[in-house]
């Protein structure tokens, strides 16, 4: 399964300041799968060893002689590590903290050595003593796979070429093909084992069943590595964003988790979720100026799961909703497609925010920066693109230009550029 951060570890790989590599990101999203794929392609040899319940590994990461630790693991798994052409995979590193920390001494006493790990980091936080090795190795996120990997996926090559170099025309004329496979991907999702299961036929059920398995499997993390009073706020709020998220305003209510909660008492637990990579919050800003960060408004947030998939299983939403019929782009005031154009946006990067006026007349659906200008973006689940707020909200900034993302083909106006649901990334990849 072809992955866009393959060619990220390329570079790593070619970096003349590589330093201990580590790949981050939510549980089941495939960052295990990658590195071994990459640890097979591009290295005459790979020393895979896995973290989680490891006595072995507990017994090599004593201490933080790179010298002993590279001859011991050699021994173990009769690989003769040697640089540049052995890749040294920790995988689980979450479980270890020692191994972790470890990764600062590879950086600076044995630099020739290529050492990636991958871990969602879980837990880290939980084991006092150990600190992370800040500025010391190198930061990969991988998310779920994006609606192009899930083209590269399905084997749909010359989809994914046609929206890459941005050839409008071709795109236009297969419109209804890219709206069959947006639909599908709605109900499959990005989650590799799901896609996986797809693609070789296993059937609609089958992908379901395996959704929830993973959302069971999060919510054993969640009693695993949370505090046990954090736990029930967790939960509570992981149960609430599908219903959070199909409010007419969006903004997230303590509220609708418990008569008279407020933020103090869940302030942890979403840290803790979006900390995971379970969850994304995106901001209000107030005025829309860059560098945005500076006019976040911390008290009014959304909040987003990681997968458009898993939100459908949650949400026990029936795949004929979604394959066959005309409301699912429609339907839960467009939650899934919102929800949709934000995990796209993450794959870029950037910083992403939401804009409202205080009395909720005009909402922008995502703020962005491109290239040091602010691009507001407005997003309609169907072809009906019928909306005052980004009309408004441009005539009152006439130096920006607005994005709509819809199912209509792409339409360059004045003071806003068209753009359909399915082809969007790369053109604001393009212009960064």
């Amino acid at each position: 399964m072809e992955r866009l951060a393959y060619k990220e570890l390329k570079k790593w790989k070619e970096s003349e300041r590589r330093k201990p590599l580590i790949i981050n990101g939510a549980r089941q999203v495939g960052k295990t799968y990658l590195l071994r794929e990459f640890g097979k392609n591009e290295y005459r040899q790979c020393a895979y060893i896995n973290c989680d319940s490891n006595r072995f590994v507990d017994d090599v990461f004593v201490d933080y002689d790179t010298k002993r630790i590279i001859m011991s693991l050699s021994a173990a798994l009769t690989i003769d590590i040697t640089p540049g052409d052995t890749l040294i995979i920790l995988d689980e590193i979450q479980e270890n903290p020692r191994a972790l920390n470890s990764l600062k001494y590879f950086c600076e006493n044995a630099p020739e050595y290529h050492i990636a790990v991958a871990g969602s980091l879980l837990g880290i936080s939980l084991h006092s003593g150990m600190s992370f090795p800040v500025g010391k190795v190198d930061m990969i996120k991988l998310f779920p796979l994006t609606f192009n990997e899930f083209l590269l996926a399905t084997r749909q090559n010359g989809l994914y070429a046609a929206l890459v170099s941005r050839q409008w025309d071709v795109v236009s004329s297969l419109q209804s093909k890219y709206i069959d496979l947006l639909r599908q991907y709605y109900y499959v999702g990005g989650m590799p084992e799901v896609v996986q299961a797809y693609i070789d036929g296993r059937g609609l059920t089958e992908v379901r069943n395996i959704q929830k398995q993973i959302l069971f499997n999060y919510k054993r993390d969640f009693s695993k590595h949370t505090p046990e009073r954090e736990t029930p706020r967790v939960n509570m709020v992981w149960d609430s964003i599908p219903s959070q998220l199909a409010k007419d305003n969006q903004k997230f209510i303590y509220g609708a988790l418990k008569k008279g909660a407020r933020a103090n008492d869940f302030e942890i637990a979403i840290q803790w979720l979006i900390d995971a990579g379970l969850i994304y919050k995106v901001s209000r800003i107030s005025t829309p100026t860059p560098p945005l960060k500076f006019y976040e408004d911390l008290t009014a947030f959304k909040l987003f799961m990681l997968d458009v998939g898993l939100m459908g299983a949650m949400a026990n939403v029936d795949s004929a909703n979604i394959l066959l019929g005309e409301s699912i782009f429609s339907e839960y005031k467009g939650a899934f497609t919102e929800l949709y154009v934000l995990t796209q946006l993450m794959g870029l990067d950037i910083p992403v925010y939401y804009y409202s006026t205080n009395d909720s007349k005009i909402e922008i659906d995502f703020l962005i920066e491109v290239a040091g200008h602010v691009v507001p973006i407005e997003v309609k689940a169907e072809e009906n693109v019928k909306s005052k707020s980004l009309k408004t909200y441009i005539d009152k900034h006439p130096e920006l230009k607005g994005l709509r993302l819809s199912m209509k083909s792409r339409q360059d106006q004045e003071w806003m550029e068209n753009l359909p649901l399915y082809a969007f990334v790369d053109e604001i990849s393009g212009r960064m």
